[in-house]
């Protein structure tokens, strides 16, 4: 009997040990982004970052991307939804994770088909048309050609733009930033550079309106 007090208390003991642990890791974590929000901004937002909403709302939505992510492609139009419940109040900023396999190529294209204008119309369809080009069981990103033809670019073009070195100074800036933030899987979130902590629709609705309620104050 004393044997198994000696192994619970143990056990209760490591369980605090980590949760501890993780709430040291958190606050540091939140110190740090806290620090770079005020002190580097622009390891959040670039100049070259696509960005949708007011340029004058006060919440900006830092989201770190990639194109052949199902589970971005899931919150993309959550994310609209809440700038359209928040006129004007939100901007959704876009930052590149190409984590997934040839993901490199599927910005590269995307970024082409700005050249032309078309980035937001080339990204819904990457985003709707995903599952047939990139199942996990059954990649095949040659098909994405077919379905970027449907935002009305000029795939030569595209082709040809895809390889521009602006593109590739982007992809490594991105990377290094995602890099200094600490994210490791897409999609990564930040509010007025607060990350999501907790992932989840509903969590990053409440660090939204949180921010709302903060910059807009009734």
């Amino acid at each position: 009997m004393r044997k198994q007090y000696l192994v619970a208390a143990a056990g209760l003991l490591l369980g605090l040990l980590f949760i501890i642990a993780t709430h040291v890791y958190q606050t540091q974590q939140a110190q740090k982004l806290d620090f770079l929000a005020r002190e580097d901004a622009e390891v959040f937002v670039r100049p070259h970052s696509p960005s949708l909403g007011s340029q004058d709302a006060r919440v900006t939505l830092v989201e770190f991307m990639d194109p052949a992510c199902e589970t971005c492609a899931a919150f993309s139009p959550f994310v609209k939804k809440l700038m359209d419940d928040n006129p004007g109040k939100i901007r959704l900023v876009l930052r590149y994770a190409p984590f997934h396999d040839g993901a490199d190529d599927f910005v590269r294209i995307l970024e082409a088909a700005g050249n032309q204008g078309k980035y937001w119309e080339t990204l819904d369809i990457m985003y709707q048309s995903q599952g047939h080009w990139a199942s996990h069981q059954n990649p095949q990103p040659h098909l994405l050609w077919d379905f970027v033809a449907m935002a009305e670019v000029d795939l030569d073009m595209v082709r040809n733009d895809m390889n521009e070195a602006r593109i590739q100074r982007i992809l490594e800036q991105d990377i290094a930033d995602a890099r200094a933030l600490n994210v490791t899987k897409t999609p990564g979130f930040f509010v007025n550079g607060k990350p999501l902590t907790t992932f989840g629709f509903k969590q990053l609705q409440q660090l939204v309106e949180s921010e709302i309620a903060r910059m807009y104050p009734q």
